[in-house]
């Protein structure tokens, strides 16, 4: 029970990091390059974020539809950024 108690405050240590770098890169995005930038910014993180969120339900005493959730949210998210990237 600790070891699991344990990896979700890993988890979301994690989300906590990845989202004050969403909001560093995002502002730093927006006063150079404005909101393509900032779109840029988070559909790189997103994914992610959707992977995280799936692994936190996964690990800890949540609902098991919660891990459906962010990997179905993940996968569009993550095309829709290879779509922008290819695109340019």
């Amino acid at each position: 029970m600790l070891e699991a108690l344990s990896s979700v405050i890993v988890v979301q240590l994690a989300l906590v990091v990845l989202a004050l770098e969403a909001v560093f890169i995002g502002l730093q995005a927006l006063r150079r390059g404005g909101r393509g930038a900032a779109l840029d910014v988070l559909l790189v993180l997103a994914p992610g974020a959707c992977l995280l969120v799936a692994l936190l339900f996964a690990l800890g005493p949540y609902p098991w539809p919660g891990v459906l959730i962010g990997l179905a949210a993940a996968l569009p998210l993550h095309l829709l950024d290879l779509a922008r990237r290819i695109r340019r």
